[in-house]
């Protein structure tokens, strides 16, 4: 596959070394030259300086046998015009752009985006993808990591065990059978600075970090069993007032039964803001500021989610809280750095962007009847949605016997309305939605159980 991509930042660079790691054929174009040789140092890929939206650029970078555009600069205007120019003038048959400004996503204008108008075949919205991710992590607080399969049937969550965790110390393969509620596939574990793929040999350990893969319904037994269980946050202050705050306060009204505060610094934005919500109350001020954290009710608050542009005061302001009694505090952070800080220092979920985003547009890049795709970990593993077909290897035999890559477990399968979990005498069939979990060196092999043929998107 031929992919360009426009814009060198961090979800650009991202999705560069992730498909040169799968031997795609990459270029990076980029206005700073500096981010280009920088990329192009790192990473197995050609580097142009330039405007995406400019034809010769294009042209230089090889539009003309290119076999997808992600257009992924700063500006929703650069990422539209380069989509429109891959189209009309070289015939680039799929384009994705990030759009960040609310206007161009307002449903009144839906079709604005499409083959006959401004033809961008997938439009990625980060703020969006972030407020779902937040609204997941506050519904259901255990868990350090949540993505929804098979329209929200089944979850893949990622909890810490703790050392009351009664399955601690024993074989995997022996958990089923002494704890028969407990319906879920335990699919990988990190452990310190390695993250693998579980066998039924394997035992857990207190610290480690485990994906395990459930129906919806069996989520919450899940988490109580393993000594995890959480109640839902009622009282919530959000830091921050822009695009991604308002979409989780408007969301969590819709919800009820929660007591919202929010915090935003800018006297005409929190005017605006507070004039859309109905029963969030907006407050003027610093996130910084213990007076006004505390007139928002800090000491009796569940959850602190801090949604601000500047990574420090989301981390700062988090710690303040938890001083000043917050439960839990759930921060969005841009630099790795600040991840890795921010769990040094008690914070209790760190939101990654970058992470989400580029897991959104690598749902589009795989091939084959691959449904959607979610980075975990820096990109260490996957967890892939796909439908098996007839021709898959998979498919008409036990699954012990469907030598799966070493790499690969099978998390779920759901068949018509059922949800099926697995074990080593589950047949697959086709049709069958299959959720799995795949280190980054098997993908390429995962792809080609899900397909019949070659095929791009």
């Amino acid at each position: 596959m031929r992919a360009i991509v426009c814009g060198a930042g961090r979800v650009g660079y991202g999705i560069a070394a992730r498909l040169a790691q799968e031997k795609a054929d990459v270029t990076v174009i980029d206005q700073a030259p500096a981010l280009i040789r920088q990329v192009t140092e790192r990473l197995d890929v050609r580097g142009v300086v330039g405007s995406g939206s400019y034809p010769d650029v294009l042209q230089e970078a090889g539009a003309r046998d290119a076999d997808m555009m992600i257009a992924v600069t700063a500006s929703d205007e650069v990422n539209i015009v380069a989509c429109q120019m891959a189209h009309s003038v070289f015939g680039i048959p799929t384009k994705l752009a990030r759009i960040r400004a609310q206007s161009y996503l307002d449903r009144r204008y839906a079709d604005v985006f499409s083959r006959d108008n401004i033809p961008i075949d997938v439009v990625i919205s980060p703020e969006k993808e972030v407020a779902d991710a937040i609204l997941q992590r506050l519904t259901t607080p255990a868990a350090f990591d949540i993505k929804t399969f098979a329209e929200g049937r089944i979850w893949a969550v990622g909890i810490r065990l703790s050392d009351d965790c009664p399955i601690l110390g024993t074989p995997l393969g022996q958990v089923r059978e002494l704890f028969p509620d407990l319906k879920i596939t335990i699919a990988g574990v990190s452990r310190g600075n390695r993250f693998f793929r579980t066998s039924s040999e394997d035992q857990l350990q207190t610290g480690d970090e485990v994906y395990f893969v459930a129906e919806r319904s069996r989520v919450d037994r899940a988490i109580q069993i393993l000594g995890q269980d959480q109640a839902r946050a009622r009282r919530i202050i959000i830091v921050g007032g822009g695009n991604i705050g308002f979409d989780v306060a408007a969301a969590l009204e819709s919800m009820g039964q929660s007591k919202i505060r929010m915090i935003e610094r800018d006297p005409a934005r929190a005017a605006q803001i507070a004039e859309k919500l109905e029963r969030t109350i907006v407050l003027q001020g610093s996130g910084l500021d213990r007076e006004i954290l505390r007139e928002a009710g800090v000491a009796d608050a569940e959850a602190v989610v801090a949604l601000t542009n500047s990574d420090e005061t989301n981390l700062l302001s988090a710690i303040i809280a938890k001083r000043e009694g917050a439960r839990r505090s759930n921060i969005l952070v841009n630099e790795p750095e600040y991840a890795d800080l921010s769990r040094s220092v008690g914070i209790d979920r760190v939101i990654d962007p970058r992470a989400i985003t580029i897991s959104t547009i690598l749902h589009h890049v795989r091939r084959g009847r691959i449904k959607s795709v979610y980075s975990i970990l820096d990109g260490k593993a996957e967890l892939v949605e796909a439908i098996a077909l007839e021709t898959s290897d998979l498919v008409g035999k036990p699954l012990s016997e469907a030598n799966l890559p070493s790499g690969v477990i099978i998390g779920s399968v759901m068949r018509g309305d059922e949800v099926i979990l697995p074990r080593a005498q589950t047949v697959i069939e086709a049709g069958d939605l299959v959720v799995l979990l795949t280190l980054k060196e098997h993908v390429s092999a995962v792809e080609k159980l899900f397909r019949v043929s070659v095929e791009y998107f």
